[in-house]
């Protein structure tokens, strides 16, 4: 007590003789901290490809580092492997829960919440109908033969950006092989001017254990650029109709690009619009947030038992963070369906609609994520701390101090405090009271036991569908030919006769025109079906039909490509465009005016 007085006078003393001095060394020492400090938070960005990241994260004073260097925050566009997250020290946060795959993956998805429907069927009725092939085949054929009236969509099971997406009323052409996701189409969904939508939802989870879910306010409303028709045999293949992905309805020719009443709007715009027509929005909005907290609660038992395998040492942060893109439709009825979660949602900025919703999400992301909250120096210095005690096996025990001192908060409970008081345009949709808490008992065993019992037995009906097609082969290859069945022998015996048949009858056929030239006559006279006619073929329409979707569909990869683009600035570079050209597809040159700026500014 009497060294902290002597030192409290010296202090007093040397204030009152200098008082501007020591206020003004006191101000540069908590500025020099404050830039020490904020020098010292990194990212590393090496696999990721969104410039709108780099520049909100220069924006908080992250400076970006490689991999090999002591990053404080790791953003990457792919998913974690369980290497990468044991290799993670204390400190070290990702955008990516290990596990987070059960609902971001189209057939682990489907598996899950088919899964919880089965045990929970009311609460899990916002998932058309799904079944993952091969593993269900059987079980989608019976369906489909008993309601012929259902239209299908299939996708492949792990696509993004609607490639490999069609819509189907008939299942004969898929094998009993192929790896896809088949669902019933839903045929009723809300309309805005006559034109197909759904809904990018941006989710935040901060941590799963506990479990902490934020939804954004603001998002994105993707409309389709054709006007809605309930799905027939003449339009399943206008893909422009009926998938509403952006990557897709940006080559149409209809896309229109305005923020109010364009094919890509903010979810606020879409609020407004609701209004008008009298929708409650607000319990529509709780709907949605019901189904994500539902979906994330599907994937929770193997999140939480990932988590604390990867990351049993992480006691001062969280080690993970993920911003989630559901894809939700609202039916006729205004109710939300999960069409599917986005593990890494496009960050592109092509429109300036894009940049304000998607750097907004992540400033208030990066606010929430408190990057100041860990100090890297006393963390390693406490680790190096450790280690030298172990080896040197002191074991001493610490002074207990005498007076009492108040207990010192968790790490936990100040970023939950935190994150309370700093919101931003985020609304917490979980932990709200107990109204989910049945969803995560199961009534026979645990949720993370069933999920992965339901995941191994679809590997395994995989495994055995490829040992049966391999073997199947191997003994179609081994078989020789006096091993043939009988009625093949036969039928094979049969074509070569007719073969032969055939040939003798086109002999006599040409000796005959040869001697007799009134029977050229007579075949001339017949209907004129023959190859070498110089008269046009009747338009079938059922041809007719298929071959302009297959132009539309050949036009959209031509697109997809960007090779009009290539084409447009070589041809600019060499001064061989014409005026009209310049006029058509001047669009490129705009585009990648902005797109050099966009580098140029970052």
């Amino acid at each position: 007590m009497d060294h902290s007085d002597n030192a409290h006078n010296l202090f007093a003393e040397d204030q009152s003789s200098n008082p501007s001095s020591t206020t003004q060394s006191i101000s540069q020492t908590k500025s020099t901290k404050k830039k020490r400090k904020r020098s010292q938070i990194t990212i590393c960005l090496t696999n990721c490809r969104y410039e709108c990241i780099r520049k909100v994260a220069s924006e908080f004073g992250m400076r970006e580092v490689s991999e090999d260097d002591a990053w404080n925050f790791y953003w990457t566009d792919m998913s974690v492997s369980v290497e990468r997250a044991k290799e993670m020290k204390r400190f070290q946060r990702i955008n990516h829960f290990p596990g987070m795959l059960e609902i971001c993956r189209k057939d682990l998805l489907a598996r899950n919440l088919n899964r919880m429907q089965k045990i929970y069927p009311k609460d899990y009725n916002f998932f058309p109908k799904t079944w993952c092939l091969p593993a269900d085949f059987s079980e989608v054929i019976n369906y489909s033969k008993s309601r012929k009236n259902k239209t299908f969509i299939i996708k492949p099971e792990c696509g993004s950006q609607g490639r490999g997406i069609y819509l189907t009323k008939s299942l004969k052409d898929i094998k009993p092989t192929d790896k896809l996701i088949c669902q019933v189409y839903l045929s009723k969904p809300y309309v805005v001017d006559g034109y197909k939508f759904d809904m990018r939802v941006y989710t935040l989870i901060t941590s799963c254990d506990p479990l902490r879910i934020f939804v954004y306010n603001e998002g994105l409303v993707r409309f389709a650029t054709s006007r809605y028709a309930d799905p027939n045999a003449n339009n399943t293949t206008n893909v422009f109709m009926h998938l509403t992905n952006y990557a897709l309805n940006k080559h149409s020719r209809t896309y229109v690009y305005d923020s109010e009443a364009g094919s890509k709007r903010k979810i606020s715009t879409l609020n407004k619009i609701l209004k008008s027509q009298g929708v409650d929005v607000e319990g529509v909005w709780q709907s949605v947030d019901q189904v994500i907290v539902k979906t994330v609660i599907a994937a929770w038992p193997v999140l939480k038992h990932s988590y604390h395998a990867c990351f049993p040492s992480h006691d001062t942060v969280h080690a993970c963070f993920e911003i989630l893109g559901f894809d939700i439709l609202l039916d006729h009825k205004l109710h939300p369906y999960i069409l599917e979660v986005n593990h890494s949602p496009s960050f592109h900025t092509d429109t300036q609609l894009d940049r304000d919703v998607k750097e907004s999400l992540l400033r208030d992301t990066f606010t929430m994520l408190n990057i100041w909250q860990c100090d890297r120096k006393r963390v390693l210095e406490e680790d190096r701390k450790r280690i030298r005690d172990r080896l040197l096996q002191n074991n001493k025990l610490v002074e207990s101090p005498t007076e009492d001192k108040e207990p010192e908060k968790s790490p936990w409970q100040i970023q939950i405090q935190w994150e309370e008081s700093h919101l931003g345009n985020f609304r917490r949709v979980y932990p709200v009271g107990e109204v989910y808490a049945r969803l995560f008992q199961q009534p026979t065993g645990s949720l993370y036991a069933a999920t992965a019992s339901s995941r191994a037995r679809g590997d395994c009906t995989r495994a055995h569908m490829d040992d049966f097609q391999q073997n199947k082969a191997k003994a179609e290859a081994l078989k020789t030919p006096s091993q043939a069945k009988p009625k093949e022998v036969a039928k094979k015996a049969k074509d070569d006769a007719n073969s032969q048949k055939q040939s003798i009858d086109g002999e006599k056929r040409k000796d005959e025109v040869k001697k007799n030239p009134t029977v050229q006559d007579n075949i001339q006279s017949l209907p004129k079906y023959v190859t070498s006619s110089f008269e046009p073929d009747p338009i079938v329409e059922k041809e007719e039909r298929e071959r302009v979707n297959l132009l539309a569909q050949r036009d959209f990869l031509i697109r997809s490509y960007g090779l009009l683009e290539q084409i447009y600035l070589a041809m600019k570079k060499l001064g061989t465009l014409r005026p009209e050209d310049e006029r058509k597809y001047g669009i490129y040159g705009r585009l990648s005016i902005v797109s050099n700026s966009n580098k140029t500014v970052s």
